[in-house]
């Protein structure tokens, strides 16, 4: 070793010197890379980045550990491939004539721009990115933007200086030194309305004022008070009223580092021949409301065939009327007498989009000619119909766990306006054919599995309830009504299983960012055709009986001839009858006793039919503003109480308790529990397409009455795409367990996730993660502590995966390969739990659609 050390650091400092040349290879002479800049404010060094962001040149952008990765793609690009091309083209006398012998001259020509000879180099050009050169100029404008920056922050004596280190090998820094200054603060405040109507309204907010004595001056204070202003005479009524119509006079000569504010609301400026006048506003108020329901209407009241007047309301109609007036109006928040109000403009144009029957609508103001004092608008509400029907089909293939093939198609046909309500009928099919090398194939057919489904859903675009909601959820909330059914049938998919789902649920928004939705029926029938084909779908259950079995087995009827459990013809369900019986030396002590009877109860639980009849509310607030919003949070969190109505009915009909114990429904046991979940996602903005996320999810269930367990569509699993990424989907826990089943589920579930996004260059995307959490049986009728939920000291048991992904932006969705590692795995024996499994050859591979959080 100490003889290889020379060559080593020998290596080493080649490939620095290497480096470091080919960083500088696209700069020209006399010319320098800038690689630092460093902003000193007030003698302290800052990486403020909305500071940081005022800069007109930054240092080519770094991965991590400084690598400029970007930079490095530009650089090894050639810098003019198709010149390159035309060089070697006519380096040898015949090689431009025996291309042409093959080829048109037109294109031997263009070969030159194509992927072949240039594809590399421009996609390295487009996706790199150029080396930052010093440029004094633009040096010059970074200070002026500074000084800027300070003097909106009531620095108005800032100082701003530069200097420029010019370092070998063509690199070079840039440090800013800003003296700030004291800051200047508001002292006084002074207003002036002209217009006696806007005083009036002025004098009503003046006590809310972003302007305040004592306040530091803050240049975007005075914006957004223009903007505060300006929006609440819009709403009361002031039409023609705008921002420029407000200015301020600020007087900060000889006052001591004091400001004061003089607050100036001008007349309207009108045009009158070649002259402007001013003169006071005027409030309006709404006179009339006209609604053309169809496009051949609009503006055209000489083709209206239909017309209708309703609660103050004109409607219009080419043809026939439509629609029933109050499906329309109901959505109309400009009203007949209401003073003019640009709030009542966008929450009408939001309700009549919110209806889905309408393309975003059109409204207009006009002065009413009738009215002698100028102050009356008619408002003039054009709507274009959307198709009545449409059709949409889709065909997709895929492949899963279940699946090595499958071809899906998938119909769905819309009504819009089906009982002149401005309702929404969906009527959609749904199939899915697929191959499977695991499933059962007696005919040793290609596809031989299946599934298909229909669903029925009608949205009402109000609430539908014998009782009046309209002081609780009033129509300004956009309230909606969904009533759907659905029937799915699988074959030869685990168990084969038909679903039967029903739901009535009510939508609506509490404030623009909040979002509610109650399901006052939710009902869910799962009905298991095949329970018998349990030991054929969950395998790991059958090898750890079938292991079992070779030591405690005394019948040999219940095996085949090479000595292991038969499945169809019963002989793993009687070797299980057989021990929990008694009729093995096995014991109710002995823990492999226990496994057996832990493999009955899950088989049961497994095999049962479920009856679901639940309400759930569910609530949910977001701050995020728009799809560039990368920094906001998300809360949302869901209450399910299921069993309690029919527990009612159970108790009023009276209707004798089946063999096990257990109420039922129409000769079904029905699942009793209640369940919580709380889900919050916090996303933070770095800067340069950079993300911090993160999510913290806990829910439980917990089932009484007549339910000792959780139906399994109603459990919670862990690991896959979107949860732990070092585990398979339901491979993780319950507990310390170890995921021994094919499906593990528990009704308890923690998850922490945490993920560090960059962007490498153009739409490719990358992200570092750590995935922490578990799941665990808890107050049901699991009792072994390797699967339950003990306190606090079971917290040891979360699994912690990390790993690192690698995405693509497809504009309309994000194509997302990420790798988890075992990290921290509860499983196995407390001293190997670490790091044991953080190999690539053990990594578990996540293919995914946009983030899972």
């Amino acid at each position: 070793m100490k003889k290889n050390s020379p060559k080593i650091a020998l290596l080493f400092v080649l490939g620095a010197i290497i480096y470091s040349c080919s960083l500088v290879k696209r700069v020209p002479e006399g010319k320098h890379l800038l690689t630092k800049t460093e902003i000193l404010v007030n003698d302290k060094k800052t990486s403020d980045e909305i500071i940081v962001n005022q800069q007109y040149q930054k240092p080519n952008s770094h991965l991590i550990l400084g690598f400029p990765l970007r930079l490095q793609m530009y650089n090894l690009a050639r810098k003019n491939a198709d010149s390159s091309y035309h060089v070697w083209l006519e380096r040898k006398p015949n090689r431009h004539k025996n291309l042409t012998a093959v080829l048109s001259e037109k294109q031997v020509n263009r070969l030159g721009q194509s992927f072949f000879v240039s594809g590399l180099s421009n996609f390295l050009k487009k996706n790199g990115e150029a080396p930052v050169i010093i440029d004094e100029k633009r040096t010059q404008k970074t200070k002026n933007r500074f000084l800027n920056y300070y003097f909106n922050k009531g620095y108005f004596k800032t100082k701003v200086n530069y200097k420029i280190d010019t370092l070998k090998n063509k690199r070079g820094h840039i440090t800013y030194t800003i003296d700030t200054g004291k800051p200047y603060t508001i002292d006084s405040i002074d207003s002036e309305v002209e217009t006696p109507a806007l005083d009036s309204l002025y004098q009503k907010i003046k006590g809310g004022s972003l302007i305040k004595t004592g306040k530091q001056y803050d240049t975007k204070d005075f914006a957004d008070e223009r903007k505060r202003i300006s929006t609440y005479f819009r709403n009361n009524g002031a039409y023609r009223f705008q921002e420029t119509n407000i200015s301020y006079n600020v007087d900060t000569v000889k006052t001591d580092y004091k400001a004061n504010v003089d607050i100036l609301i001008e007349n309207q400026t009108i045009k009158k021949g070649d002259s402007l006048l001013q003169v006071p506003f005027k409030l309006y108020k709404i006179s009339e409301v006209n609604i053309f329901t169809d496009n051949t209407s609009s503006r055209n009241k000489l083709k209206i065939a239909d017309s209708i007047t309703y609660k103050n309301f004109n409607l219009y109609s080419s043809d026939k009327l439509a629609y029933r007036p109050k499906a329309i109006t109901d959505a109309i928040f400009i009203t007949k007498g209401s003073t003019f109000s640009d709030n009542r403009r966008l929450l009408t144009s939001r309700a009549l989009s919110n209806l889905r029957v309408f393309s975003y609508p059109s409204i207009e103001y006009v002065e009413d000619a009738k009215d002698s004092t100028g102050t009356s608008l008619i408002t003039n509400i054009y709507l274009s119909p959307r198709k009545k029907y449409s059709w949409i089909p889709s065909v997709d293939f895929m492949h899963s766990n279940i699946q090595d093939f499958g071809i899906a198609g998938n119909m769905t046909f819309t009504w819009r306006n089906v009982f002149r309500g401005a309702e929404i009928l969906d009527i959609s099919t749904r199939g899915n054919i697929g191959s499977s090398k695991d499933m059962a194939n007696p005919n040793n057919v290609f596809f031989n599995v299946s599934e298909y489904g229909a669903d029925i859903k009608l949205t009402i675009p109000r609430i539908l309830f014998p009782l009046k909601t309209e002081r609780i959820i009033p129509k300004i909330m956009f309230p909606t009504t969904i009533t759907s059914f659905g029937f799915t049938r699988q074959r030869n998919i685990g168990l084969d299983k038909e679903n039967f789902t029903g739901i009535i649920n009510y939508n609506w928004q509490p404030k623009k960012n909040n979002t509610a939705r109650l399901d006052l029926i939710n009902i869910q029938y799962v009905r298991n055709i095949n329970p018998y084909n349990y030991f054929n779908v969950y395998r790991s259950s059958y090898s750890t009986l079938n292991d079992f079995a070779q030591t405690y087995n005394v019948n040999p009827s219940f095996v085949d001839a090479n000595g292991n459990l038969t499945i169809s013809e019963g002989g793993a369900d009687n070797f299980i009858n057989d021990v929990i019986q008694g009729n093995t030396v096995l014991n109710p002590d002995d823990s492999a006793y226990k496994n057996i009877r832990s493999i009955n109860e899950r088989k049961k639980r497994l095999t049962e039919n479920n009856l679901i009849f639940a309400s759930n509310f569910t609530f949910t607030k977001s701050t995020k503003t728009d799809l560039l919003d990368n920094t906001f949070s998300i809360f949302k969190t869901k209450i399910e109480s299921a069993g309690n109505f029919l527990n009612l009915l159970h108790g009023i009909s009276k209707v004798p308790l089946n063999a096990n114990g257990k109420k039922t429904f129409l000769d079904v046991e029905y699942s009793q529990y209640i369940k919580t979940e709380f889900d919050f996602i916090k996303h933070w903005d770095l800067g340069r397409r950079n993300v911090f996320a993160t999510r913290g999810f806990f829910g439980i269930a917990i089932p009484y009455g007549n339910s000792n367990s959780i139906p399994f569509s109603r459990s919670y699993f862990g690991g896959g795409s979107n949860d732990n990424r070092a585990w398979q989907s339901y491979g993780l826990g319950p507990g310390r367990s170890g995921g021994i089943n094919d499906f593990n589920e528990a009704n308890m579930k923690i998850a922490l996730s945490a993920e560090y996004r960059l962007n490498i260059f153009g739409k490719w995307n990358a992200a570092l993660f750590a995935d922490a959490g578990n799941i665990w049986n808890v107050w049901d009728n699991v009792e072994d502590k390797n699967y339950t939920f003990n306190g606090f000291k079971s917290l040891k048991d979360l699994a912690l995966g990390t790993g690192m992904g690698i995405r693509y932006d497809f504009s309309f969705f994000i194509g997302r390969l990420d790798f988890g590692f075992k990290t921290y795995n509860p499983a196995k024996p407390e001293s190997e739990r670490w790091l044991k499994d953080v190999r690539f050859d053990k990594s578990v591979i996540n293919i995914g659609i946009n983030y899972p959080f």
